[in-house]
């Protein structure tokens, strides 16, 4: 008889274990309002506002990667946008108002998404080793990190990096003695969480949400004898870690 091969499990943490994407849609939906309302005599639409204000935010975001000082100077740089193409004044103090605006995203409530705690705590018991593997500033994803009280699960196996690609994971895989083959990395992101963890000889699963930030979403090209599944759920986790440990003792 087989012994089971317990797994190396790297979560993701924003809109993985805990809400994200939502607050900044909250933010963004403020932002249009306040937009709106200033260039109300140029009629510019919600939408408009909303397609250049992602365009902004994609690039900075390749460039720059998780920089907490990137969100709130997208809206920033949309505004200045908007003033260049109708010949409006754009103002310090206005601009001020929107950096305000911007960074409060980050003071809004940590949220867990439905079953986090079981599905850690049921991967834990069966004796699987968890580490997070998270995009952003140390300060905001630590603070993220104590309020969710996560250490306890993930102790120093706590990899925060600006930049989440290949390189990134890459350097973690090498860091530690991750065997490959018996190595998951669970995520929401096609371009940051999957598409690396794939290119690097992992095992994925793929949380699809149904309203996915536009940068987390690429074309994926799977062409490396790894295991990946796509589930709506956080909670589908241990059974698919389960089901594939089973299937691999056959």
């Amino acid at each position: 008889m087989k012994t089971i091969r317990l797994q190396q499990i790297l979560f993701d943490l924003d809109d993985t274990l805990i809400h994200c994407n939502k607050y900044f849609e909250l933010i963004l939906s403020q932002f249009a309002d306040i937009m709106v309302d200033w260039f109300q005599s140029y009629r510019i639409d919600v939408q408009e506002i909303r397609s250049k204000q992602i365009e902004i935010d994609v690039e900075g975001v390749s460039k720059l990667g998780f920089a907490s000082l990137h969100f709130p100077q997208s809206l920033i740089d949309t505004y200045r946008y908007f003033c260049f193409q109708c010949g409006r004044d754009h103002t310090a103090m206005e601009e001020e108002i929107l950096m305000k605006l911007g960074m409060s995203v980050y003071d809004l409530p940590i949220e867990p998404y439905p079953g986090m705690v079981e599905t850690l705590d049921h991967l834990q018991e069966q004796g699987h080793e968890l580490s997070l593997y998270t995009g952003g500033e140390s300060v905001i994803q630590r603070r993220k990190i104590e309020q969710m009280k996560l250490s306890e699960y993930f102790q120093d196996r706590i990899y925060i990096r600006q930049h989440k690609n290949v390189e990134a994971l890459e350097g973690i895989l090498q860091s530690r003695n991750f065997e490959r083959k018996h190595t998951w990395m669970i995520g929401n992101s096609l371009r940051t969480d999957i598409m690396p963890a794939i290119s690097a000889g992992i095992n994925t699963v793929y949380i699809k949400l149904p309203d996915e930030w536009t940068y987390n979403i690429v074309e994926l090209k799977k062409d490396t004898d790894t295991t990946m599944y796509t589930v709506s759920s956080l909670e589908d986790v241990p059974r698919i870690i389960t089901e594939s440990m089973a299937m691999a003792q056959h």
